[in-house]
């Protein structure tokens, strides 16, 4: 089996319980906590090509740094990525890559597809 990735917070319930399904499917992926290492602007294009996403769709909404920023109504992908990288928050999680694929675990059961 080719390497799987999950981008994770341990802080976030639905990271957790993913890295668990994970385990328990005798996965031990490579675990990159994004909060600490957060991805590049090249990784994250490559994340969100994976995923078949725009930059606007993997960015989590409810955060406060998204209205501080201003980005409602921002369309530019080069901004939003640059927002994300800098402010690491607003990335979705938990986000599972395998091989040229990508799933967010919400449900966690959703990056099961993707095995």
């Amino acid at each position: 089996m080719s390497q799987i990735t999950i981008y994770h917070n341990p802080r976030c319930s639905k990271s957790r319980q993913t890295l668990e399904l994970l385990q328990q499917k005798q996965v031990e992926p490579n675990i990159v906590e994004y909060l600490k290492t957060p991805p590049n602007a090249a990784e994250l294009k490559g994340i969100l090509d994976k995923l078949n996403f725009s930059a606007e769709q993997l960015m989590r909404k409810k955060e406060s740094v998204y209205k501080e920023l201003g980005l409602a109504g921002v369309s530019d992908e080069d901004e939003l990525i640059t927002a994300m990288i800098n402010n690491p928050k607003l990335i979705e999680r938990p986000i599972v890559i395998h091989g040229n694929k990508a799933a967010i675990g919400r449900p966690p059961e959703a990056v099961l597809d993707i095995l």
